[in-house]
């Protein structure tokens, strides 16, 4: 489950430290329980809005309940997050 505390937080993180391997890292880190993925915006090929939208960046959710991984916006299934980088031109 990731609830929107923790979205706040991970937003509030990447906002201050900049989306990066080093910040994606630094959040593994800190919350082991939570599957992190970065990667560019334009990588993500669901037709799914972001559950957060940031200066350079957008959050997606992630569910692993049906043994494959898929996007959700369904937070209770929920098990990981999409860090998803947006350059100028998206």
């Amino acid at each position: 489950m990731i609830i929107d505390q923790l979205l706040d937080q991970v937003s509030t993180i990447i906002e201050r430290a900049g989306l990066s391997s080093d910040s994606v890292a630094a959040l593994r880190e800190a919350i082991p329980d939570v599957h992190f993925t970065h990667c560019d915006d334009d990588d993500i090929g669901a037709h799914i809005p972001p559950v957060r939208e940031g200066d350079g960046f957008n959050l997606y959710l992630i569910s692993s309940a049906e043994h494959c991984i898929s996007f959700t916006r369904d937070q209770e299934s929920a098990t990981g997050i999409v860090l998803a980088e947006v350059g100028d031109d998206d």
